[in-house]
């Protein structure tokens, strides 16, 4: 049976969509080239934003379970310890914001829960399956793939290109990816066991007279690897001998014996965005549309999220569930607000790495606008504390029989969900479920929610008939006030 959808990549942004794809009951493919599943940290850093997009998706528990919190920094400079610094101080939860700090996990293990939910949908991985080449017209897309049983032809309503910086469909299409590549500047990032190091800690190694031209050893989860930053001469070769080169002369001591790297990649400043996100019936997401510097842990995230915003308007427009004539807008809408995210993201890993290099004493702070909860999809004439676009706050809430829940548990699951704030819901319709709201000092009637302390109220910037449709993707599709 042909594929309703049909998914190149399956790293992060792949898996992401396939899952949400394959929970609304749509039809899914999701093939990926490569012969083995990727096994590396890279992209280790998951940011709060991505942490409620895992909730909804029913892999939250796994993420937390699999991995820690980032772990303070030792610096030392010519060998003798100096301070302790964390990129982020913590942050304690709030009813808006429940997962407020960022979450360390090895990119390779982030994928293989990904994948195990994916398969409790039905869905599976084909690995050794690279798309060749596509064609496509007013109704589809035709594909050939060459996999372990020789090339194939496929059929699909839409094509998926989350395949990387080096896209096949990118290329296929035509689509310039502008920017640039800064070969004077390599780095090398690897997986290490570092044994004389407390794998509790992080550690920034560096000379007094450069005190941020170093290399940092970041403490992974779930067994002694550390994840080894370093810079990388243009004529040297990334080897282990160089790898504790550098570690006997930052640190001065002979004690400290790095391994052979479990796994390591050369990393060149490569800043660039696609031209355009969507192309008739085919569609770019993650790398494929945008590549990061790794500065703000900002690339695995910002594709997730491309998914994530894209899996609803796909499964609407293949279900019906958006009006026919509603449909291309909708598509639409995934290349203008994820492209503009994914510009405003890359300028601000840029200007992080522009502090790196310059040596600035806060090159290794980050704020909250790396945690991606400030992300709108608003329009910029909006005005409003709270408005169509912006993403939708949590809050407390309880039931008529006094048990305990969330406003994100309302939203979990492939629905759009209907607040209304003082007032009756609406009966539902199809792929929207409406509650009430209740104010704290009501008594509820059967079926209403009471919002606990006021938090619902408060961060919905409601009164009495205020009405709040919340998108799958948790952003405000609209509301009102009357």
């Amino acid at each position: 049976m042909s594929p309703r959808v049909l998914i190149a990549g399956a790293g992060p942004t792949g898996l992401t969509l396939a899952i949400d794809l394959a929970r609304r009951g749509v039809g899914v493919r999701l093939i990926d080239r490569a012969a083995e599943y990727f096994a590396g940290s890279r992209g280790d850093g998951i940011q709060p934003r991505t942490l409620e997009v895992f909730d909804d998706l029913g892999v939250l528990d796994a993420i937390l379970a699999a991995g820690a919190p980032p772990a303070p920094m030792r610096v030392y400079l010519d060998g003798q310890y100096v301070t302790e610094r964390r990129m982020v101080e913590p942050r304690d939860p709030t009813p808006a914001v429940p997962y407020p700090n960022p979450w360390v996990l090895g990119q390779s293990d982030t994928e293989a829960i990904l994948r195990a939910r994916l398969a409790e949908l039905g869905v599976h991985v084909e690995l050794s399956t690279a798309l060749t080449g596509f064609t496509q017209d007013d109704s589809g897309v035709t594909a050939v793939l060459a996999g372990p049983g020789g090339a194939e032809t496929v059929r699909a309503e839409y094509l998926v290109g989350a395949d990387g910086g080096r896209s096949t469909v990118r290329k296929t299409l035509g689509i310039a990816f502008e920017g640039s590549t800064d070969e004077s500047l390599r780095m090398l990032l690897g997986d290490v066991r570092a044994d004389a190091l407390d794998h509790d800690y992080g550690y920034w190694f560096a000379t007094a007279d450069a005190p941020m031209r170093g290399i940092a050893l970041s403490p992974l989860p779930g067994g002694r690897l550390f994840q080894f930053v370093a810079p990388l001469a243009e004529d040297t070769e990334p080897t282990r001998a160089v790898l504790q080169g550098y570690v006997d002369r930052l640190t001065g001591r002979t004690d400290l014996e790095i391994d052979e790297p479990a796994w390591s990649t050369v990393w060149r400043p490569n800043v660039r965005l696609a031209q355009r996100f969507r192309d008739g019936r085919v569609f770019l997401a993650g790398d494929a549309a945008h590549v990061h510097p790794p500065t703000g842990g900002q690339g695995m995230n910002t594709g997730i999220q491309d998914a994530y915003n894209l899996g609803w308007k796909l499964a609407a427009a293949l279900t019906g569930a958006a009006p026919a004539e509603d449909t291309d807008a909708l598509l639409t809408g995934y290349e203008t607000e994820r492209r503009a995210v994914a510009a405003r993201v890359l300028g601000i890993s840029s200007r992080l790495l522009d502090k790196h290099t310059a040596g600035d004493d806060d090159a290794m702070r980050r704020g909250a606008e790396t945690q991606q909860l400030d992300i709108s999809y608003r329009d910029p004439g909006a005005a409003g504390a709270l408005v169509a676009g912006d993403r939708a706050p949590d809050a407390p809430l309880r039931r008529a029989d006094g048990t305990a829940l969330r406003l994100f548990d309302l939203f979990r699951g492939p629905h759009a969900t209907l607040l209304a704030f003082g007032t009756a819901a609406a009966p539902g319709t199809e792929g929207v479920q409406g509650y009430s709201i209740a104010p704290p000092e009501a008594t509820p009637a059967d079926g209403e929610l009471v919002a606990v302390g006021g938090h619902a109220f408060e961060g919905y910037a409601a009164r009495p008939g205020t009405r709040v449709l919340v998108r799958p993707d948790g952003y405000l599709a609209w509301r009102t006030d009357a």
